[in-house]
């Protein structure tokens, strides 16, 4: 069993314990759950350089990132800076994340917030309206088409977006269904965790119009955003590079300003 196969098998059993804990009909009455959704990918289309700024501790491919932030600090440094929203990790077991980050976020920012985890199943979607994000990331790896148009159609009922994530043109083809605002193109293989930016450019062509595009993993630098926008992509998820830093607003500033030029 590789990795994602893993961390998907255990995520059906972690959310299978929390709907015995929590209902739908208790989510469905969270303070946050009624909040109007700010849009992501209006956002993105509309800024000079659309970065999506992550919080992750730690990932399967490098032990610990950073473990020692205040993610109220965080997120306020990353609206500071200029980012056009933030990407949550909140899977526990392999990232260090949990639903608390993404709540405690919210409640100090306004800009859109993406749920970043492994959405197998409808609970997760109303569980994440309920604890204030904006956006869902849904994986084509480990998802089918019937379950992504299922998916996305709950999360636009909702008033969120989505973001598609494809790592190669099979899973691109066979994922692409109406209604999804952004396609986001995952650099890194999510089976043996290498990073090629190639990813990005050789998919841009299979994208339709109006999908915003969005390339993720293994940006580093101004020069790979630069280059991605020159093949249409108004979005760039940026976590390990900021994270690494004391400051990841900061960091995320000075990144923006340099690729502003």
């Amino acid at each position: 069993m590789d990795i994602l196969d893993k961390i998907v098998a255990d995520k059906r059993q972690e959310v299978a314990l929390k709907k015995q804990l929590i209902s739908v009909e208790a989510l469905e009455k969270f303070p946050l759950f009624d909040r109007e959704s700010p849009s992501l990918s209006e956002a993105l289309k509309k800024a000079e350089v659309g970065i999506i700024a992550e919080h992750k501790r730690r990932s399967p491919s490098r032990a610990v990132i950073n473990n020692s932030l205040d993610i109220h600090k965080v997120a306020q440094g990353y609206q500071k800076a200029g980012a056009c929203g933030m990407s949550v990790l909140t899977d526990g077991k392999y990232f260090g994340g949990s639903l608390d980050d993404l709540i405690l976020a919210r409640s100090v920012v306004d800009f859109p917030l993406l749920r970043k985890d492994f959405t197998i199943d409808e609970y997760q979607i109303i569980e994440a309206k309920a604890y204030g994000a904006d956006v869902i990331l849904l994986i084509a790896a480990v998802l089918d088409p019937g379950e992504i148009k299922q998916f996305s159609e709950l999360t636009n009922s909702l008033g969120m977006e989505v973001l598609l994530e494809v790592h190669n043109l099979d899973e691109l083809k066979a994922s692409i269904i109406p209604g999804i605002e952004m396609l986001g193109v995952n650099n890194r293989n999510l089976k043996t965790f290498e990073v090629a930016l190639d990813t990005s450019r050789s998919l841009c062509e299979h994208i339709p119009e109006g999908m915003v595009k969005v390339s993720e993993s293994g940006i580093s630098n101004a020069e790979a955003i630069r280059n991605l926008q020159g093949f249409g992509y108004q979005g760039f998820l940026v976590g390990e590079h900021f994270m690494k830093n004391e400051d990841p607003g900061r960091s995320a500033s000075e990144f923006i300003n340099k690729v502003k030029g």
